[in-house]
């Protein structure tokens, strides 16, 4: 007789809360080690490299989601153009192209190259011999760029953000790790509040785990979070007040709150569980990205417009 072996039990909420929190500690400790190294080659090299790659692999992540929705989509055109665009940016932003790296200068570079990205994929239509479905397969090829790789740019803009004269030469790395300590905090939040108290569902037939106690969770760490970074770093985050703190401890948390319903929507419909499995209890990369996305131009709009104005 063959014995029968029982299937391991699932990690209780603890170990799950653990494990998201070591997966996240790691990867970001190794971004923001690069970008404080105190050396410029390292420093840029190293977050230039690590931002692309992650931005790559969630790209990649989102055409195999799209795919088993049944969506076609042009995966290399689109992995080439999300490399391109992040590294045109960053050579823009750090003045290796002879450019100036301004605000207006980058936003220049980046609308000229979605409008010749979005010719190159017609382009690339007219040459597909097998594909009949053209309008899936060009809009979920920028679709995806634009959720993934762009988004993400705006990451590049906040830690390379031209500030003014006396400004601290390290600002922009410290309004970047404000930016995603306080992102991390509301998920962690999010997550702990809701596993303790959450009775309330939100939107179950999206995310059935996330309530609406876990939703306020969020935005009270979030925003205790910003308090104590600026408290405690101040002086390094150019035109920052607890007033400000406030406002962008809760924006940035609800936002965040949003940035991972909208993952989860479209592993939803995929009918998946996790983007993938490259993070122990976290998923794929998109599951440690999702409250980024939207959350890093939001934090560049508020530092643009508001913050340095």
């Amino acid at each position: 007789m063959s014995e029968t072996t029982s299937a391991p039990p699932p990690p209780s909420k603890g170990q799950v809360f653990l494990r998201r929190l070591a997966s996240t500690a790691v990867m970001w400790t190794l971004i923001l080690a690069a970008l404080f190294s105190g050396n410029r080659f390292v420093s840029d090299g190293v977050f230039i490299l690590l931002v692309a790659l992650l931005a790559l692999a969630g790209l990649v992540e989102f055409y195999g989601i799209a795919e088993k929705r049944g969506m076609v989509s042009f995966k290399v055109s689109g992995v080439i153009g999300g490399l391109l665009l992040m590294v045109g940016t960053f050579l823009n932003l750090t003045g290796r192209l002879g450019t100036s790296g301004s605000p207006a200068r980058v936003n220049d570079f980046e609308t000229s190259f979605l409008i010749l990205f979005v010719l190159g994929l017609c382009v690339r239509q007219f040459v597909s011999k097998r594909n009949v479905a053209g309008i899936t397969a060009i809009a979920t090829t920028l679709f995806g760029l634009m959720y993934v790789p762009w988004l993400l740019n705006f990451i590049q803009k906040i830690s390379f953000f031209p500030f003014p004269p006396g400004a601290p030469a390290d600002a922009g790395k410290y309004f970047l790790l404000y930016f995603i300590l306080v992102t991390k905090f509301s998920d962690m939040g999010a997550y702990a509040v809701g596993s303790l108290i959450g009775r309330h569902k939100m939107i179950p037939r999206i995310s059935p785990a996330k309530s609406w106690e876990g939703f306020g969770g969020a935005i009270l760490v979030s925003t205790v979070a910003s308090l104590v970074f600026v408290y405690c770093f101040g002086a390094k985050l150019v035109g920052m007040n607890y007033m400000h703190a406030a406002i962008l401890g809760v924006v940035l948390s609800v936002a965040a709150v949003i940035g991972d319903l909208i993952e989860s929507l479209f592993k939803r419909e995929a009918g998946v569980k996790d983007s993938g499995k490259l993070f122990p209890g976290i998923g794929g990369i998109l599951d440690l990205l999702d409250s980024l996305l939207f959350n890093a131009p939001l934090m560049y709009l508020y530092l643009r417009h508001v913050l340095i104005s």
